[in-house]
């Protein structure tokens, strides 16, 4: 899904970049109520995990790869404005350091995958979570349901924005049905992943999963020697589920895992084009994408240039790669935090008027 340069026209490009400025405007703004000092931290990981993720592309039919997009594991996990920022973060570090995802076509990427997949996302899993029982399974289910939306949403938003401004002249009628039956695919192996990993953070820390904020378990009581359900009406008849980890360890771990899948995991990851790239070779628009500005940089492709061996090449460009997406999205999301606490401070007894 990452678009290249050259697909879509400058006009679109530089519009679709002004609505992307706006997004990360306004979810700069939201993620304020949205973090604080148990989650900041968090969001970096957050943002590094997808990235991690990113490089591991799983076969999916007919010689077609696909990856993870993010929108709703970032979403549920930590917020829609602070999921968008994540998704953005990720965009930003593969475009400029890695070569993926052309420049003028940032403002199209961020528009299809953190503005178009978040908002998908969080609203059918929204939706579902008032429907559902609130337990730990009904938030796996429905953040399955909306990992699978989403992906066909986004590939939906590209195709309308290569009907407005594409390069090439193209049926769009099929270019539409080839993106939405490949991306429904992916987004099945998308909720695959989306789901095991918040069904993992839900398992050791629900009070850090914002789609999980609502989750209550029963009280307990013991009545003839015998653990019963409390009754379910009345106060305090439910009460948070307690963590079973710390914060420490569920971010160590977190990072751990996110470098040994883009440092190790990803060299067997599929090699097959993935969705876009099978969709604009069968439909003739392919020869469209310009080489990127950053071609010949360092880690371009996801290998370091003055490394021979492949593995090691490549091995060590995802290690760097969730190190820079950790270190920029912790900044971020920190400096965020930190801005909504210095508002708070400024608002006391003595500036309020009698």
């Amino acid at each position: 899904m990452h678009v290249p340069d050259g697909f879509i026209d400058a006009p679109t490009s530089a519009v679709t970049g002004v609505v992307a400025a706006a997004a990360v405007a306004v979810s700069l703004r939201g993620a304020r109520r949205e973090l604080d000092e148990r989650t900041a931290p968090l969001a970096g990981l957050v943002a590094a995990f997808i990235f991690a993720v990113q490089m591991l592309n799983f076969p999916v039919a007919a010689g077609t790869s696909g990856h993870l997009l993010g929108g709703a594991l970032a979403a549920i996990l930590v917020g829609p404005f602070t999921g968008a920022l994540c998704i953005s973060v990720v965009l930003l570090m593969q475009g400029i350091l890695f070569a993926d995802g052309g420049l003028t076509a940032l403002g199209v990427n961020i528009t299809n995958m953190a503005i178009v997949g978040v908002v998908v996302a969080y609203v059918v899993f929204r939706g579902l979570v008032k429907v559902l029982p609130k337990t730990r399974r009904s938030i796996t289910a429905a953040s399955f349901v909306a990992s699978v939306v989403s992906v066909p949403a986004a590939a939906l938003a590209f195709t309308l924005l290569f009907w407005i401004g594409g390069t090439t002249d193209v049926s769009i009628g099929k270019v539409a049905t080839a993106m939405v039956g490949v991306h429904l695919l992916i987004g099945i192996g998308e909720a695959a992943i989306t789901a095991l990993t918040v069904g993992a953070v839900i398992a050791v820390r629900p009070d850090l999963v914002y789609g999980a904020r609502d989750l209550r378990q029963p009280l307990k009581l013991r009545i003839g020697g015998e653990l019963v359900d409390a009754p379910a009406t009345g106060a305090g008849a439910a009460r948070p589920v307690a963590a079973r980890t710390s914060r420490r360890t569920l971010w160590i771990s977190g990072l751990v895992t996110s470098l040994v899948l883009a440092g190790f995991v990803s060299f067997y990851a599929s090699a097959s084009p993935d969705g876009l790239e099978k969709v604009a070779a069968d439909k003739g628009f392919a020869g469209s994408a310009e080489k990127h500005a950053g071609a010949d940089s360092p880690l371009a492709d996801y290998g370091v240039k003055a490394i021979d061996d492949a593995r090691l090449s490549g091995g060590l460009a995802g290690v760097i790669g969730v190190g820079a997406t950790v270190v920029a999205g912790t900044g971020i999301f920190w400096a965020v935090r930190r801005r909504r606490t210095d508002e708070a401070a400024d608002v006391s007894p003595t500036s309020v008027g009698v």
